[in-house]
């Protein structure tokens, strides 16, 4: 399959002017079943990858190679864009324009930016503060440079916690986006917004796309009432870290009282399933049409001939 830009395919998603639904992945398999249920774009949501590759809060642990890391390692495995998470840029204006060449490189669409001060922490939990407005908007401008040298097509998403700090308000949330905005910035994301007054206001008052992330202290609205304020994109970034999460505890627990009459229960009731037979699903099949392609030939056969094991299917 020939490279694509995944910039361009996210910038026509937001030309079409449909919302663009991304749930967030926390590593390749889980953005390959995000983009087998359909969606259009996925994230690399930072809580999640702090959660599953340290088992750490989200409060700033995971590293810019980390981040870049997984972010390169979902990109190619899936064909829809994804956004990746940037935290705070990793450190100051001049960290940041790094920051920025590294996802580029590593094949995402997009990341947001947030004007937290570092560490930063989830946006949905208390305790967060933001650094002044003159730091932010060097950092944006640091960043949207980097974009307009190593790929113009890339998005840059500016996320203010402004409303979710001691004494936030709205108000400072549309004072900043429009200074991040005159930065250079491409997408405004308003983090922990609270009723949908405020992000109605939100959407009214700041020209440009809004991101809004769908859980924590922000309202449940559902796509249409989203679509109707102004929404360009809306994310669940922890959906696939909460779901595996439950599935694994209740599985474990129950292995760990009933040993192996729990796996064959689990076995039989996931045969149907198209994640259940697992060698298929990670794509075994194609793995020996590949080798059946480029091998001497002979050796594929001989090597499988009487072999015992999930046998992948034969394209001869």
């Amino acid at each position: 399959m020939p490279i694509k830009s995944m910039s361009k395919a996210f910038r026509e998603l937001l030309a079409s002017n449909n919302i663009i639904v991304k749930p967030g992945a926390h590593n390749a398999l889980s953005a390959k079943i995000i983009e087998t249920a359909g969606f259009r774009s996925c994230g690399v949501s930072g809580y999640a990858v702090s959660a599953t590759l340290l088992g750490k809060p989200d409060v700033g642990l995971v590293t810019l190679d980390e981040m870049v890391m997984l972010s390169r390692y979902i990109a190619d495995a899936v064909d829809i864009p994804v956004i990746a998470d940037a935290d705070t840029g990793h450190g100051n204006a001049i960290n940041v324009m790094r920051t920025v060449a590294d996802f580029i490189r590593a094949g995402v669409a997009g990341i947001h930016i947030e004007d937290q001060v570092s560490p930063k922490r989830c946006g949905h939990v208390a305790g967060k503060q933001i650094i002044s407005i003159e730091e932010a908007t060097g950092k944006y401008r640091a960043a949207a440079k980097v974009r307009d040298e190593l790929d113009p097509g890339f998005v840059l998403i500016a996320r203010t916690d402004a409303r979710g700090v001691s004494g936030g308000s709205v108000k400072a949330v549309i004072e900043r986006s429009k200074a991040y905005l005159d930065s250079g910035i491409d997408m405004i994301f308003p983090e922990g917004l609270t009723t949908k007054k405020e992000v109605e206001e939100v959407c009214e008052k700041i020209k440009a796309p809004i991101h809004y992330n769908r859980t924590g202290v922000s309202p449940m609205l559902t796509l249409k009432e989203l679509d109707e304020l102004g929404v360009s994109m809306v994310s669940f970034a922890t959906g696939a870290l909460r779901a595996g999460a439950c599935a694994m505890w209740d599985f474990m627990h129950k292995f760990k009282e009933q040993d192996v009459a729990c796996q064959k229960a689990f076995l039989s009731e996931v045969k149907d399933h198209p994640v259940g037979d697992i060698h298929a699903f990670m794509g075994f099949d194609k793995i020996r049409e590949l080798e059946e392609e480029f091998l001497p030939e002979g050796e594929v056969s001989e090597k499988y001939e009487g072999s015992v094991g999930f046998m992948p299917t034969s394209k001869k």
